[in-house]
């Protein structure tokens, strides 16, 4: 189990060393083979235990252990809150197929598909920003908010001094951010936040070395409910990169949404559940929960997912979209590393014959992720798929639509840290309007993006695409 180079003071000291290792490697095992339901997974677990056995214990301490485990106390309330309103009976006129991917949802969420709801399209922080920062200007009771991250730049300084200036005028506001996205040991917006009399708080931080999940887990969404009546979701983050006007250079190219109408209150779940979780304190209190009248038309129902009781259900609504699709499925995504369940479920669509259109960047934020990308995509050469690259300025999208009667938003991206380690949110919506305009939306970045060439790709120097294999074996982790 150690080297053989390695000199013990005595030959029982080795002895002892050698019986500490398998047990320590026996350990590993054992939890792994209770809890761990990926078979490649395990076996890997394993062989790092047996052949490192102190190396592999602590990089599974640190990376293979899933810690999270939600407090049910007093989330109860929180969960009959949101069932008091669902909105008006709602009877879903859509094809077939698409009602069936309709009970597949309410299946995995365990929650109605809720009509009566008006969603608006606000394209880059130009336009999302301002809207936000009026919904904060304007709130009267209440505000709740989180964000991944959240800069300390002239955008983050407005939506702060937006929220200061709410809480100096008697507006009950939670802040909820997260521990690594804020910047985790000198985070000085949170520390703004907090001087400026903000109830905020982050998201899974700790100082205690073997109680940081940190290194795996992260709260991704992206949400804001003003006085428990609208709702802002998306995958736009807070900070000047997203906003073309205070950009420094190249920004961020992205879509947030505005939410009105009683599917608010599966947002201002999201948020409670969290916000009890990390603070253990229930916001049950009518000022979160108020009355929703229908405001439109799209039926809609909010999907979170994460490394708890909530994992898998995103990875199963999207295969089981993949699965349904007759005509056309679309995804923009700004990082495309899906797992092999979920590529099958792509080569089976594209099989039938359903038009699959995959827009990514070209140049996405991190170089490494460029890398795996273009390995990742070299296994589906053999797919009939559109991929397309799209240019700079980098595309932060997340959108995917199905035959024009379905559409999912929200914060999560098609890779394992969004299908497995984050927590995150996204609204599936059962409107052809609403998906038309989504479409149109994706029509326009196809039409300025490059075509991928699989010939292209494999043509590519082989250190190149060595490097690049290499990258994409850290994809469980990217």
């Amino acid at each position: 189990m150690f080297p053989t180079w390695v000199a013990w003071p005595t030959p029982a000291a080795g002895i002892v060393a050698t019986i500490l290792s398998m047990l320590l490697a026996g350990v590993v095992t054992a939890d792994v083979l209770l809890k761990k339901s990926d078979v490649r997974g395990a076996l890997g677990w394993i062989a790092a235990a047996w052949l490192s056995p102190v190396a592999g214990a602590i990089l599974y301490y640190m990376f293979g252990i899933n810690r999270v485990t939600r407090r049910a106390l007093r989330l109860g309330r929180i969960d009959g809150r949101e069932a008091t309103h669902t909105g008006p009976p709602l009877a879903l006129g859509a094809s077939p197929h698409i009602c069936t991917l309709a009970e597949v949802g309410r299946r995995i969420t365990e929650g109605p598909l809720i009509g009566g709801n008006r969603l608006s399209i606000l394209k880059g922080g130009d336009q999302a920003y301002p809207a936000m920062l009026k919904a904060i200007a304007e709130a009267q009771h209440s505000l709740a908010m989180t964000s991944y991250i959240f800069r300390d730049d002239p955008a983050g300084l407005e939506f702060a001094d937006a929220l200061i200036a709410a809480v100096r005028r008697g507006v009950e506001t939670r802040v909820l951010l997260d521990s690594v996205g804020i910047g985790y040991f000198f985070p000085r917006i949170f520390y703004k936040l907090k001087a400026g009399g903000v109830t905020v708080d982050r998201f899974l931080h700790t100082w205690m070395p073997w109680r940081m999940p940190f290194l795996n887990m992260r709260n991704h969404r992206k949400l804001l409910v003003a006085d428990g009546k609208i709702a802002f979701m998306g995958g736009m983050n807070i900070g000047r990169e997203y906003s073309r006007k205070l950009a420094d250079g190249d920004y961020v190219d992205d879509i947030h949404f505005l939410i009105e109408g009683p599917v608010v209150r599966s947002v201002m779940k999201a948020f409670a559940r969290d916000w009890t979780f990390t603070t253990e304190e229930t916001l049950d209190q009518p000022i979160w929960w108020p009355d929703l009248e229908p405001l439109g038309r799209v039926p809609a129902r909010g999907l979170r997912s994460g490394p708890d009781a909530d994992i898998y259900k995103l990875e199963i609504l999207l295969g089981a979209a993949l699965s349904l699709a007759k005509k056309r499925i679309r995804i923009v995504t700004p990082y495309f590393l899906p797992d092999q369940r979920l590529e099958f479920a792509i080569a089976q669509a594209s099989i039938r014959g359903v038009q699959v259109d995959i827009v990514i960047p070209e140049h996405c934020d991190y170089m490494f992720l460029d890398w795996a990308m273009l390995a990742n995509l070299r296994f589906l050469r053999r797919i009939q798929a559109n991929i397309y690259m799209a240019p700079l300025p980098f595309d932060h999208s997340k959108l995917a639509t199905m035959d024009g009667e379905w559409a999912l938003i929200g914060s999560s991206n098609w890779d394992a840290r969004s299908f497995r380690l984050n927590f995150e949110y996204d609204l599936e919506c059962y409107d052809p309007g609403f998906t038309a305009a989504l479409d149109a939306i994706i029509d326009d970045k196809i039409a300025g993006a490059r075509k991928v060439s699989f010939n292209e790709l494999m043509l590519r120097p082989i250190p190149l695409r060595l490097r690049d294999a290499a990258a994409r074996l850290l994809t469980p982790y990217l």
